[in-house]
């Protein structure tokens, strides 16, 4: 910083690479997500940092002899000079071809050494010679993008031994130049010679749960701290962050105000996890025995068990086994966590007997004293501002109690959510349609690099989806339209049988989407049954204004519905609902006692819309720390 407060940064020439700002160093998607590659930083000489994904060693090849000493003889007395002739002696001739033997040999030996090997050390436990020297090449990656730089480093660089430097997670930060690939087969235009070693930061290599081939995601997802070092999570992750901002930009450039709304809250609906800070030692105690032995078996012994487990079949994948020994570790694992999963299932009854039975709480003794939960939406909190300010979004974590373990569910999600005063369920259904259009949009025009590979790795279409989505309109029609589309199905046959009330299932949405409409689709006008109590009554007093936009492959993105504004029609839904805590609504029926007006929102699932924009096939891969049923590792 200058005495005109300016970071140095600032003052960079524009000749210069520009530098990560606060890490004093450049990011690899700065050098290699250039039009031409990053040729044009050739001989620049850059700091960059990364972990290791690959490397590979070589063995300095041996220095040539210096050329042997030519000795002439004295000038003949004739007068004549004679043609000197050179002496050499025999050591010198062997040294000379100490070379040939050399590269003979390593030939004979399997092509050449390409891992460090050191030597034995003396009793007095000093290296007998001096170790070998080699030359490390490293494919490092540091998150800023899909792709990985060339790094070659001199192991004299590094007091580091380079078995240790070369090991996969390694951290290095190397200071050098850029250059040319020497290799023909070389994957960018450009990689870094290291002159220096600034930092390396080392793992354990038993103990490290990572390795080279590639590992299943549900795999990955007990060591959720460790997983966005993958390229494949790592994409995800890029992605993720990409749809966060382009939400915000949607929201902010079409004039809607940002608003937080509280994570805990007294009102709600469905099933919800109770904040209380009642809960004591002795419970605990009580309940802890009532874990750790079910059936003779002991929780955390089988919990144990997985580990290690897992831990040999991660050993199993960095060694040379056969795939019929690691098919057998993982289907002996897989009983395993059966197992565990049914143990933890048994003890849930007692558990959730302190959700579903306030009445052994005295509640003016607790935290707030009174009720409160986990929000399930920030709707009802967001209509309060869009009352005054007119368009108004949110996002934050939502919070659902349903006991389910399924590809589509978990207890903790995020939300982007909006209200609109002056709107009605078209503003609404336009809204949604316009802000899923633009987030398949900005992925395909900004994160070109990631969805790439994700199409390579995960899902081969989804380039191709997002294309057509973000080009083409979203058909609409009721519930009741719906309902005649399944029973006129006579090749399919479905678990709930579609009748006209019944909620839409999973099934259902898939075989509208994924086999009629071939594409995305919005569901209005459904049963008031099926709805939350403050949607909009219609006027034939048996549906409400409320949809689903729903997209092949995944369900429902998003929700939305123009909400009652009419105070008696409320209240008496309020009644009809059976909310016998009325008094806590009393602060929403005021909205509706003075200064009513319509008003519409929506609520788009975030990790749903990722799950659309990758093709991933499991929401628990969905975010950095999944939280299910039964499941909150860390």
């Amino acid at each position: 910083m200058d005495s005109h407060g300016k970071s140095h940064h600032e003052d960079a020439s524009p000749n210069l690479i520009p530098l990560s700002k606060y890490s004093n160093r450049v990011e690899l998607k700065t050098l290699l997500e250039q039009s031409d590659g990053g040729a044009g930083f050739l001989g620049k000489r850059v700091v960059v940092g990364g972990w290791v994904k690959s490397s590979r060693a070589v063995k300095k090849e041996s220095l040539p002899p210096p050329p042997p000493e030519v000795f002439a003889p004295p000038p003949s007395s004739g007068g004549s000079q004679a043609s000197p002739t050179p002496s050499v002696s025999c050591t010198e001739i062997i040294n000379s071809r100490m070379n040939i033997f050399r590269k003979l040999f390593d030939v004979l030996s399997g092509g050449g050494k390409t891992y460090p090997i050191f030597e034995k050390q003396d009793v007095a436990g000093q290296k007998a010679t001096s170790p070998p020297e080699y030359i490390i090449n490293f494919q490092i990656n540091d998150g800023s993008s899909v792709s990985t730089l060339q790094v070659i480093v001199d192991s004299v660089l590094s007091s580091v031994p380079a078995t240790q430097l070369m090991a996969l997670g390694t951290c290095i930060v190397a200071e050098g130049v850029l250059r040319q690939p020497l290799s023909a087969s070389a994957k960018h235009v450009i990689e870094l010679e290291a002159e220096k070693l600034l930092h390396v930061g080392t793992v354990d290599p038993d103990k490290y749960p990572l390795s080279k081939k590639q590992l299943p995601l549900h795999m990955l997802r007990d060591h959720s701290h460790f997983r966005p070092r993958t390229t494949t999570v790592g994409s995800v992750t890029r992605v993720h962050s990409a749809l966060t901002l382009a939400s915000h930009t949607f929201l902010q450039n079409n004039g809607f105000q940002y608003v937080q709304v509280p994570v805990i809250t007294t009102t709600g609906g469905g099933e919800m996890f109770r904040v209380t800070a009642l809960i004591g030692e002795d419970d605990d105690k009580e309940e802890k025995k009532h874990v750790n032995e079910r059936d003779g078996f002991s929780i955390d012994t089988v919990k144990a068990a997985v580990k290690e487990k897992t831990r040999l079949i991660d050993h199993l994948k960095r060694s040379d086994s056969n795939r019929e020994a690691v098919v057998a570790a993982v289907h002996d694992l897989k009983k395993t966590s059966d197992l565990a999963s049914q143990l933890e299932m048994k003890q849930r009854p007692k558990a959730s007997a302190i959700l579903i039975k306030p009445e052994k709480i005295d509640l003016s003794k607790d935290f707030f004293g009174c009720e409160a939960y986990l929000t399930v939406s920030g709707r009802l909190h967001l209509e309060s501002y869009a009352s005054a300010l007119g368009k108004v979004y949110t996002f934050g974590p939502r919070f659902i109690a349903d006991k389910i373990d399924s590809t589509r569910h978990l207890a903790e999600m995020w939300n982007v959510e909006t209200e609109i005063a002056f709107s009605d369920l078209d503003d609404a259904m336009d809204c949604a349609a316009e802000f899923f259009k633009f987030l398949c949009k900005y992925l395909l025009e900004n994160r070109h690099e990631d969805m790439k590979f994700i199409s390579k790795r995960v899902d081969k279409t989804i380039t191709i989806r997002l294309e057509a989505t973000a080009s083409s309109s979203i058909l609409r029609f009721s519930y009741t339209e719906a309902i005649s589309v399944l029973q006129k199905a006579t090749t399919r046959t479905f678990e709930t049988k579609p009748e006209w009330g019944v909620a839409l299932t999973e099934e259902h949405l898939s075989y509208l989407t994924d086999e009629i409409y071939k594409g995305c689709v919005i569901i209005h006008s459904y049963p008031k049954e099926v709805k939350p109590f403050y949607t909009r009554l219609n006027d034939d007093n048996k549906t409400v204004a409320a949809f689903d936009l729903v997209v092949p492959k995944v369900g429902v993105v998003i929700t939305g519905s123009q909400n009652e504004e009419r105070f008696e029609i409320l209240d008496a839904r309020i009644r009809e609902y059976g909310l016998t805590t009325r008094e806590k609504y009393e602060w929403y029926l005021d909205l509706r006692r003075h200064g009513t007006v319509k008003h519409s929102g929506i609520s788009l699932r975030m990790e749903h819309m990722l799950l659309f924009a990758t093709g991933l096939p499991d929401i628990k891969d969905s975010v950095p720390f999944p939280r299910s049923w039964g499941k909150a590792n860390n």
